[in-house]
């Protein structure tokens, strides 16, 4: 069963959702916990990870042999990212914007174009203890995606295991490719206007994705009651509500896991796993 922790935006818990769901079922099932996230992965400070590979993560950038190259523009043409243009004088590559996606070297109708390596992150496999393992990507800065990273990543994927993965934030192509293959994903909002029009737009994802979903309400509020209705509109369940707890903020920013030895959110984050399972049935 693999299983995504996302969110149409930034600061609404994934995180906190992922680690502690990922440790509280790895107490009675073997769990992989990977932290896709890779412009800010931080999964592995609520745990010693013990690390047991790395594996660098490449792209190719591609460069223009003069002597073949025509000035045809159909390079450029291809490029949806603007990393390459084309002058009287010349072709121009901009690195910073390339995504090593090799379209423009299809396009090109005189084979002008090959590639060359470039070095734009990596990736780290390991575990927590002998029930949860480990893995997470992390992306260069200034690198402009890291798409190629959560690829790389997923490659490790454990079949045998529950895997838990911590998504990016929002719904661009990073989370688009997090998403990919998954067989649930649990969509993490909070009590706000912004939580709703951001949990729509995750919603929009999933859905075209046709991949099963249910919320968790983060920093819950009594007083906004409109994610509740948006979910009972679309039909998606709410799998748990956290409430704005001064504790729980306390032990996010120590990297502690508030279920961790808590039995009555160690029972809730079991519910909330039973859920999904009967779900998928």
């Amino acid at each position: 069963m693999k299983i995504a922790i996302a969110s149409g935006k930034g600061g609404t818990g994934k995180t906190t959702i992922a680690t502690n769901l990922s440790w509280i079922i790895s107490r009675k099932r073997p769990v992989q916990l990977l932290d896709a996230d890779t412009e800010e992965p931080n999964s592995h400070l609520f745990f010693s990870v013990k690390y047991e590979l790395k594996q660098d993560v490449e792209i190719l950038l591609p460069r223009v042999n003069k002597e073949k190259c025509t000035l045809s523009g159909e390079c450029a043409k291809a490029c949806q990212f603007g990393a390459i243009s084309v002058f009287k004088a010349g072709v121009m590559v901009f690195d910073n914007l390339c995504h090593g996606c090799g379209a423009c070297s299809i396009a090109c109708p005189t084979n002008a174009i090959y590639e060359i390596p470039k070095q734009i992150g990596v990736v780290k496999i390991g575990k927590i203890d002998q029930k949860l393992a480990f893995g997470t990507g992390i992306l260069n800065i200034g690198e402009p995606s890291g798409v190629k990273i959560i690829r790389e990543l997923k490659k490790f994927i454990d079949g045998t295991k529950t895997v838990i993965i911590d998504a990016p934030p929002g719904t661009s192509c990073p989370v688009v490719e997090t998403l990919r293959g998954m067989d649930y994903a649990i969509l993490v909002t909070e009590s706000t206007p912004f939580g709703l029009h951001d949990l729509k737009l995750a919603v929009e994802v999933v859905n075209e994705m046709k991949i099963p979903a249910g919320i968790i309400i983060n920093m819950a509020s009594e007083d906004y009651k409109e994610i509740e209705r948006f979910a009972h509109e679309k039909n998606i369940p709410i799998l748990e509500k956290i409430p704005f707890d001064r504790e729980i903020a306390r032990a996010y920013s120590e990297g502690i896991l508030f279920a961790r030895g808590n039995k009555e959110w160690t029972e809730r984050f079991e519910k909330v796993f039973a859920k999904v399972k009967e779900t998928l049935k």
